[in-house]
């Protein structure tokens, strides 16, 4: 009967282990602290230039409404007196959803940005709203 030496299977070494893990968890960590972010584009992922947002009438004095489709929130800051300014938070990039008491605000982190200028009212966002281009023609509001 020949016999065989049987060698256990080597195990990676522990600084293998340690190397990998530590890739895993960079590659986890930037992956959730990446933004989608790019405060350069403004307009680029709304909708075309001359399209029909809304009417005078559909938004409020001293707040606004958010058309979610063209990425742009659209508000009163004063009788007459019509703004505009990107839907997605200069945060992390979420889509802001609620306007009241003059202030627009994302639910992702409750950043707060007022409705007169699109400036923040609350962090953890430190930039802006970019400003959209409107017109108002009439009673209608189209983007410029």
């Amino acid at each position: 009967m020949a016999s065989e030496s049987i060698h256990p299977a080597s195990a990676p070494s522990r600084r293998v282990v340690v190397a990998a893990v530590g890739a895993a968890g960079l590659a986890l960590t930037l992956n959730a602290c990446g933004s989608e972010d790019d405060s350069s584009s403004s307009s680029s992922d709304t909708a075309a230039a001359g399209s029909v947002l809304g009417k005078t009438s559909d938004i409020p004095e001293g707040g606004g409404k958010i058309f979610k489709d063209s990425g742009v929130v659209v508000t009163q800051p004063t009788a007459g007196e019509f703004k505009a300014f990107s839907s997605k938070c200069t945060h992390q990039g979420c889509a802001v959803t609620g306007i009241t008491n003059g202030v627009i605000t994302c639910p992702c982190h409750k950043s707060e940005f007022s409705v007169t200028d699109g400036s923040v009212k609350k962090g953890p966002a430190t930039q802006p709203l970019p400003e959209e281009k409107i017109t108002v023609s009439g009673d209608s509001i189209s983007l410029a």
